[in-house]
């Protein structure tokens, strides 16, 4: 699967590409595949800092920032898909930058997952 993935995934971006570049022109398809990644990185800072601020913000309140945590990682997926070349990659990542579709797939990872995410801490001797 994941060879499949890593052979395929290039092949349908190229072909995409050849076929963008084909109906609007190769300078304007390399404008528009450099122009994507700008905007993209911008999100991924902009949504990456907010993400920060509320792990900061559930941890100066004593939780746990589960969601956040999970957030973060999808963010940084997001910002490796946008810095692929390729208009597929790039509209994977915006879909995980923003913020209603993020949550859906974290809902399903943390569906996916929980049983493994599960931790249970015994009791805690803060005298030593």
């Amino acid at each position: 699967m994941l060879v499949a993935l890593l052979i395929g995934v290039p092949i349908l971006e190229l072909y995409v590409i050849v076929r963008v570049a084909v109906g609007i022109g190769t300078l304007q398809t390399i404008g528009l595949l450099i122009l994507v990644s700008v905007v993209g990185a911008w999100l991924v800072r902009r949504e990456g800092l907010w993400v920060l601020n509320r792990v900061r913000e559930r941890m100066a309140q004593g939780q746990m920032p589960g969601n956040e945590l999970v957030d973060g990682l999808l963010i940084l997926v997001a910002g490796a898909l946008m810095l692929t070349p390729g208009f597929l990659t790039d509209a994977l990542g915006l879909v995980l930058l923003a913020p209603p579709t993020r949550i859906i797939v974290r809902t399903m990872l943390v569906r996916r997952f929980r049983h493994r995410l599960q931790i249970n801490y015994g009791p805690i001797d803060l005298d030593g």
